[in-house]
């Protein structure tokens, strides 16, 4: 096996431990704050970061792409929140995830919309809020000026274009209540 190929194929520990490196000594002096025991694994595209918030034991897995537009935001995480790979957190307009959460792989928050009559500029669409112990399937999408109550459940694939009440299950596009305790 070949250097490349031992490098190209790394364990998910060793990508784990150089991101965790790259947080403390990185990121915490470039983040408006990046909480203890917090973790970004080989993200994307960071940008605006001096308006993103992360609280501790917040993890960020490969792919992560966290950005404020100048002027934006701001971008807030709350403490021990996952999230997946390839995860796309957006604003313009405030966004704030609560604590406890967990975003799977693909989801898609964004308090932004590109411009109708000019393509290359961007507006803001309305704060997104996800309270705590928020769950957002595999790809799900929340567009902006949507509140997500506490303890609700967005299923993968759902597209989440009105506010969703505590305890509530949704799902489908547009996504619908289907469970919980609403």
């Amino acid at each position: 096996m070949t250097l490349a190929t031992k490098l190209t194929e790394a364990p998910p520990s060793l990508r784990w431990h150089v991101g965790a490196l790259a947080s403390r000594l990185l990121y915490r002096r470039a983040f408006g704050h990046l909480g203890a025991g917090s973790v970004i694994v080989s993200p994307r595209v960071l940008r605006g970061v001096g308006n993103i918030y992360l609280g501790d034991g917040v993890a960020v897995y490969p792919g992560g792409w966290l950005q404020c537009e100048s002027g934006g935001g701001p971008l807030r995480i709350g403490d021990r929140t996952y999230l997946g790979h390839d995860v796309h957190l957006h604003a313009i307009d405030p966004v704030t995830v609560g604590a406890d959460c967990v975003l799977a792989d693909g989801v898609f928050i964004a308090s932004t919309d590109h411009q109708r009559g000019d393509r290359s500029q961007s507006a803001g669409t309305g704060p997104v809020t996800l309270g705590d112990r928020v769950f957002l399937g595999q790809r799900a999408i929340v567009l902006g000026g949507v509140t997500i109550g506490d303890d609700a459940t967005v299923g993968a694939g759902a597209v989440v274009t009105r506010d969703v009440p505590a305890g509530a299950v949704v799902a489908g596009v547009p996504a619908r209540i289907i469970g919980g305790h609403a």
